[in-house]
C-alpha cells in the first residue's frame, strides 16, 4: 500500500493536519463503537428472518469491529509521526546535544593532548640520558 506525503506550507498547517486525523480517527472509533452497540440489542421480529438478521448483524459488527481497528492504527501512525516532527523540528534540543558533545570532545582532546606533552618530555629526558651514556661510555 503506497501512502503519499504531501507536504503543507508550514508546522502550523501541519499541526492543524494532525489535530484533524486525530479528531476523525477518534470520531470513527465512537461512532462504530456506538453502532456495535446498537447492533447488539435485540429487536422485536421484522419482516426478515431472525437467522437472516443475525447473520446481517454478524456482518455488519465485523465491518464496525475492522473499522476501528484501521482507525487504532491510524492512531498509532499519527503518534509515529508526531515523534517524526518532534525529532526534526526540535532544534534547541538538538543545538543543546551538539553542543554538550561537542564539549565532552573538546575535553577528551584536551586531556590526550596533556598526556601526550607528558609523554614527550618524559621520552626526551629519557632519550638524553640514554644518549649520554651511550657517548661517555663509548670514550672510556
Amino acid at each position: 500500500m503506497a501512502t503519499q506525503r504531501v507536504l503543507p506550507q508550514s508546522k502550523e498547517t501541519l499541526l492543524q493536519n494532525y489535530n484533524k486525523r486525530l479528531k476523525d480517527d477518534i470520531k470513527s472509533i465512537l461512532d462504530n463503537f456506538t453502532e456495535i452497540i446498537k447492533t447488539a440489542k435485540i429487536e422485536d421480529e421484522t419482516q426478515v428472518s431472525r437467522a437472516t438478521q443475525a447473520e446481517q448483524d454478524h456482518y455488519e459488527m465485523h465491518v464496525r469491529a475492522a473499522n476501528i481497528v484501521r482507525a487504532g492504527e491510524s492512531l498509532m501512525k499519527l503518534v509515529s509521526d508526531l515523534k517524526q516532527f518532534l525529532i526534526l523540528n526540535d532544534f534547541p534540543s538538538v543545538n543543546d546535544a551538539i553542543s554538550l558533545q561537542n564539549q565532552h570532545l573538546r575535553s577528551l582532546q584536551d586531556e590526550c593532548d596533556k598526556k601526550l606533552t607528558s609523554l614527550r618530555d618524559e621520552i626526551a629526558i629519557d632519550l638524553y640520558e640514554l644518549e649520554e651514556e651511550y657517548y661517555s661510555s663509548r670514550y672510556k
